[in-house]
């Protein structure tokens, strides 16, 4: 979109901003009750990132119900903060659940973390139900003096 007609849309529109790709009204203090746009069919993706590391402030079963990929990747590594947060993994099964079908789904974890851990083992029986995979990596890439793990994924 030209930046003209970029600028003008925005100004056309407000009050008006986007949560998770929704538009939503500010003036409410929760997202998810201001909803302007209709619901519609799931989204199939191959692969999505769960928004926000993995927090719970913006990301509920609602979100998994819509947007249904083969791979979810889960980055949080902030314990403080919330990241990742059990309520988004839990939201994952709830969601996963309402789907009708049993897709294959594999969860990739960039960080091994106590709460991914035990959601991982507290949930196990559910996931293996929702026929939901945890992808767990022994791979280290090192680049210029840092080192991370890491995984491949192939389509």
């Amino acid at each position: 979109m030209p930046e003209d007609e970029l600028s003008r849309s925005s100004h056309s529109n407000p009050g008006k901003s986007l949560v998770n790709g929704i538009k939503t009204n500010p003036a409410s203090s929760s997202p998810k009750s201001s909803l302007s746009v209709p619901l519609g069919p799931p989204v199939y993706v191959d692969l999505a990132y769960i928004p926000n590391h993995c927090s719970g402030k913006n990301t509920d079963p609602e979100f998994f119900k819509r947007i249904r990929a083969s791979y979810y990747v889960v980055s949080g590594n902030d314990a403080a903060n919330g990241e990742p947060s059990r309520a988004v993994l839990d939201a994952l099964l709830e969601g996963k659940s309402q789907w009708g079908e049993n897709l294959q789904v594999t969860l990739i974890p960039t960080h091994d973390t106590e709460v991914t851990r035990e959601w991982y083992q507290q949930t196990h029986e559910k996931q293996q139900e929702l026929n939901i995979m945890v992808l767990a990596s022994s791979s280290t890439v090192v680049m210029q003096d840092e080192s991370f793990p890491a995984c491949k994924i192939e389509f």
